[in-house]
């Protein structure tokens, strides 16, 4: 006799309370194993896999994709320690395919405390079997708590889909791919406006939107009578009422944090210009002496490891329970990345103790991770400073906002040739605006002064690192 336990949507960590389902990984009558991801979920840090504890028959799952659902609540219910699925109170069952054997359809009883896929032991992705009902005629009821039948809708679109003579549309997003597929949207008639073509949920949505978007397979609309004079009204009266866009997701958790972050931190900036040129230079010749390249980024995360060691309460935090500033022993330096799912902040772990090809390669890797949506809690967790390079959108200066709970954020610009006086004379160098915003509790303005003026001697006289070297 099979018995069925409930799987729970668990604790994903940083005290997240709920998660969106994005995608459902397994169908009622699926066999999963031990460690099985089962769901695909957006939190407000990351798009993350889940994986089932339990071996054995899915025998009911909960939540439609795109529902929210807090921790805690029930994900799915497995049929473990039997060869056909036993019905749970208020729950059909679902018969196993006739002339299974035992060795066929057994299954793992074991429980696994893993929570997320890579943080445990799970050995490579399992297959799944669906157990096929002795009747074609037999279809699998809904449960208690609304269950979610088997999706009968098409399957999702790919990842990149081909277009006759343009090669694969890249789409990263699931929430990109689902939308479009709930709208009945064809993606390879959509323009991506993202790097390299990539269609972003703004471009189905313009899509959606215009006049000769319609649904694959519909007919179009015939208009066959005026509207009347009220439904017009209705109209206008909903047009002038704007659009609602629901802050959950990424975009709901930023916006609390920066929200935080304004209401705690008594924050205050200062910025200098600075001579990047010899910076630039030195950085050309690093990487003209060949082996693995060296990103500016690199460079810039380098002094600022440097700067914090010379000033460390701007690498702490604040206990506002113990009324206490902690400073921290290392450097785990967060960068801002804009992301099609929003902007997110990625974590170098360690950084003070990376040479500049290490976290050059670091960068590069969360970056990349960061674009396919494939971050881990890990990746966005535990930052003691941030690196904030909004140069790369073609803007000098900017008054960042405190990354909630760290003590500072450096503001770099872009790099652009200025005039300059240089030597005592008028020179076209290259140049560049950094900014400290900094939490005037853990420290006053003469060490953020202090800070930023040896940020600004590093940038102009990289030789200045070999004094700490």
């Amino acid at each position: 006799m099979a018995q069925v336990l409930e799987f729970k949507l668990p604790d994903l960590g940083e005290g997240l309370t709920e998660a969106e389902i994005v995608r459902w990984l397994v169908a009622v009558g699926d066999v999963v194993v031990v460690d099985q991801p089962v769901v695909e979920v957006e939190t407000a840090k990351a798009m993350v896999e889940v994986p089932c504890p339990y071996g054995g028959v899915v025998t009911a799952r909960y939540g439609e994709e795109g529902s929210e659902l807090p921790v805690g609540a029930p994900l799915l219910t497995v049929a473990v320690g039997g060869t056909e699925p036993t019905e749970a109170p208020g729950r059909d069952e679902t018969p196993a395919a006739p002339g299974e054997t035992a060795a066929d359809a057994a299954v793992s009883s074991e429980y696994s405390g893993n929570v997320l896929v890579g943080y445990g032991t799970a050995g490579p992705a399992a297959r799944r079997r669906r157990v096929r009902p002795a009747d074609p005629a037999v279809t699998r009821t809904s449960a208690v708590r609304a269950p979610v039948a088997p999706a009968l809708a098409p399957a999702p679109l790919p990842v990149a889909v081909a277009v006759a003579g343009h090669g694969p549309v890249p789409v990263i997003s699931p929430l990109v791919r689902k939308l479009a597929r709930d709208q009945g949207l064809d993606l390879r008639e959509v323009r991506g406006s993202g790097p390299e073509g990539l269609i972003l949920r703004v471009d189905v949505e313009r899509a959606l939107a215009a006049p000769e978007a319609t649904a694959l397979g519909a007919a179009p609309a015939v208009v066959t009578a005026m509207p009347a004079p009220a439904a017009v009204s209705a109209a206008v009266g909903a047009a002038r009422a704007g659009e609602r866009i629901p802050l959950r997701g990424v975009r709901g958790a930023v916006a609390e944090k920066l929200s935080r972050s304004r209401t705690e931190i008594p924050d205050a900036t200062c910025w200098v210009d600075a001579d990047a040129t010899e910076l630039m230079a030195a950085r050309a010749a690093m990487n003209a002496a060949g082996g693995p390249k060296i990103s500016l980024l690199a460079l810039l995360a380098r002094i600022c490891v440097h700067a914090l060691a010379r000033f460390p309460e701007l690498n702490s935090t604040v206990d506002t329970a113990a009324r206490e500033i902690v400073r921290l022993p290392d450097v785990h330096l967060g960068f801002a990345a804009q992301t099609p799912r929003g902007l997110v902040v990625p974590v170098v772990k360690d950084a003070g103790s990376r040479t500049a090809e290490s976290l050059t390669a670091e960068f590069a890797r969360l970056t990349g991770a960061a674009r396919d949506s494939a971050l881990t809690l890990a990746d966005l967790t535990g930052g003691t400073f941030t690196l904030n390079n909004y140069g790369v959108f073609g803007v000098d200066g900017s008054t960042p906002i405190i990354n909630h709970p760290e003590a500072a954020m450096l503001g770099v610009g872009r790099i652009v040739p200025k005039p300059w006086v240089h030597r005592g004379e008028l020179a076209v160098r290259q140049v560049v605006q950094l900014s400290l915003t900094f939490d005037h509790r853990v420290c006053d303005g003469g060490t953020a002064g202090g800070f930023l003026r040896y940020v600004a001697d590093c940038v102009e006289q990289p030789a200045v690192l070999l004094r700490t070297l």
